[in-house]
């Protein structure tokens, strides 16, 4: 398997070694896992071009509810 070297101040390593000793991990199996999820496409492309894309009238934010449109609930 291939290796990398990495050249961090002691600040952020302390941070590391913290954050792999918490979820029981190795430092190079944590860094490992963060370098994978970085890179993981998590939404589509163009997801967030999307916003406001949409031309229909009926797509309109809500107005504000009241407090009197709530139901009583039910006493425990």
């Amino acid at each position: 398997m291939p290796q990398i070297s990495l050249y961090i101040d002691e600040k952020t390593l302390r941070k590391i070694e913290k954050a792999a000793k918490a979820e029981k991990k190795s430092i190079s199996k944590w860094v490992s896992s963060k370098i994978k999820s970085s890179l993981e496409n998590k939404w589509p492309k163009d997801y967030f071009n999307l916003f406001g894309s949409i031309k229909d009238p009926s797509f309109n934010e809500p107005d504000d509810l009241k407090e009197k449109t709530n139901l009583k609930r039910e006493s425990l």
